[in-house]
């Protein structure tokens, strides 16, 4: 694939929108999340390309886009295995040197593994995974420039000068560094700004962790397998609808894969395969998550997007149905 068609700089991406895993449980997602992670659940919903399958959000305070960590439970999915041409790891932001020292303590104290304290390109990081061993990085935004972070939740009951605010550098491992280096600089982007042996940091916009996003080359590696463990996909941020519209015009133009325009009620968007295994999104940033339920009981209850669900009661029942059990009645409620 050639590339020569420069972008519009007034639709640049504007970094992290979100990330999307898949947990083999619902209700322990969301008590490692709330409970442990101390983020909120913005959205509880449905896949609305599979009704039934969860769809959860959790967020910062105020479901700011960039702060979303995503989980879809599919019925019947088995376990992932971890290898090449997979977006592996995401980051969480905390504010200094000294949260990344709390959640060491935090995760101890709640029986959490993970690694080391390491050098992340200057910032100070270490690794960690869920009850699936979905792979996380606890990430410092001490020396960090660039696009700013979230809110912490307010009923959390992680100390707030070291409380996650939003979502970091996500590490993609590829087998074709030529092909996604084509892809990050010259379809996307995004432009350098480290190398580390296999490892290239790239960053688009204003930059900084919640605007990078690591290729890690593994030509080598068995080529990961999608299922309950892993990430599903990673979106892009975009103003509006304006700004969507130029970018499925110009993948479309350079004959890039893609969905086209996809409403999902939240935020509009857009999906291409950019690699092998490898799914992207870009996703305006509104109009949010308070459109279809007032923000004081977001997550209690099932919330069906009206575009999909308009008014028939006896539909979103038999939806309802068909789920897992999951209780979030707590949702809003301070946590102790």
């Amino acid at each position: 694939m050639s590339v020569n068609v420069e972008i519009n700089k007034n639709y640049q991406l504007g970094g992290l929108h979100h990330v999307t895993a898949i947990t083999s449980n619902a209700q322990n997602i969301y008590e490692f999340f709330t409970n442990i992670l101390g983020l909120r659940l913005a959205k509880k919903t449905v896949n609305q390309d599979d009704y039934q399958t969860f769809h959860l959000y959790f967020t910062d305070e105020y479901g700011a886009a960039g702060t979303d960590m995503t989980f879809f439970d599919f019925p019947n999915i088995p376990k992932g295995t971890k290898g090449t041409n997979n977006i592996d790891r995401v980051s969480f932001r905390v504010p200094t040197d000294k949260s990344v020292d709390y959640w060491l303590e935090r995760f101890n104290t709640f029986g959490v593994a993970h690694g080391e304290v390491y050098d992340f390109f200057g910032k100070k990081a270490f690794d960690f995974e869920d009850f699936d061993e979905q792979h996380y990085r606890i990430l410092s935004d001490e020396n960090n420039t660039g696009m700013p972070s979230g809110t912490p939740w307010s009923k959390s009951n992680v100390d707030k000068q070291h409380a996650i605010t939003g979502l970091g550098t996500v590490t993609v491992i590829v087998s074709n560094l030529e092909h996604m280096e084509l892809v990050m600089q010259d379809v996307l982007g995004f432009h350098k700004t480290g190398e580390k042996e296999n490892l290239t940091l790239y960053e688009i916009g204003e930059g900084g962790n919640g605007a990078s996003i690591l290729i890690q080359h593994e030509p080598e590696m068995t080529p990961a397998m999608q299922g309950y463990g892993n990430i599903h996909h990673l979106a892009l941020r975009i103003k509006d609808q304006d700004g969507l519209r130029y970018w499925i015009e110009r993948l479309s133009a350079l004959r890039f894969p893609n969905s086209g325009f996809v409403d999902r009620f939240y935020f509009a968007s857009e999906y291409a395969r950019v690699a092998p295994q490898i799914l992207f999104e870009i996703a305006t940033d509104g109009p949010g998550f308070w459109e279809d339920e007032a923000e004081n009981i977001a997550g209690e209850e099932l919330s069906l997007p009206p575009h999909l669900f308009p008014g028939d009661e006896a539909v979103k029942a038999a939806t309802a149905a068909k789920l897992r059990p999951l209780n979030t009645s707590d949702a809003n409620k301070m946590r102790v």
